[in-house]
């Protein structure tokens, strides 16, 4: 019921824009989040959004360079990552919740939906 997209293979400082559709899901009245998984590493969260946007959070390590937002239009959240980095090297996945309250919006355990996710290879 959602798909990510948009990854690839780019260099350091290059940008990259993930986008997350879904079928059979209205997604502006889910909680949304981005979390990305590096070869011999546990799922970490990237970004995440409420349904209303009334709240958003960033990883630490992406806050300044990575951007979550909304096209209720097409039904999408993308994930703007700009200034990429190496280690920034990950399989992206986007995930939808019902009712994620700000405290859960970190924790990949909040989130009912699941993408299959992206490759993003950063190079140096």
């Amino acid at each position: 019921q959602l798909q990510a997209s948009g990854g690839g293979l780019v260099q350091a400082g290059d940008s990259l824009t993930l986008s997350c559709a879904a079928s059979g899901l209205t997604l502006r009245s889910y909680s949304m989040a981005w979390f990305r998984q590096a070869p011999g590493k546990e799922r970490e969260f990237v970004a995440a959004t409420k349904a209303s946007s009334s709240s958003i959070a960033y990883a630490e390590s992406v806050k300044g360079r990575f951007a979550i937002s909304r096209d209720n239009a097409k039904n999408t959240v993308n994930l703007q990552m700009n200034s990429l980095k190496p280690e920034d090297t990950a399989v992206y996945y986007c995930a939808a919740g019902r009712s994620v309250i700000v405290s859960s919006m970190r924790r990949d355990q909040a989130y009912n939906y699941w993408g299959q996710g992206t490759l993003v290879t950063v190079s140096s």
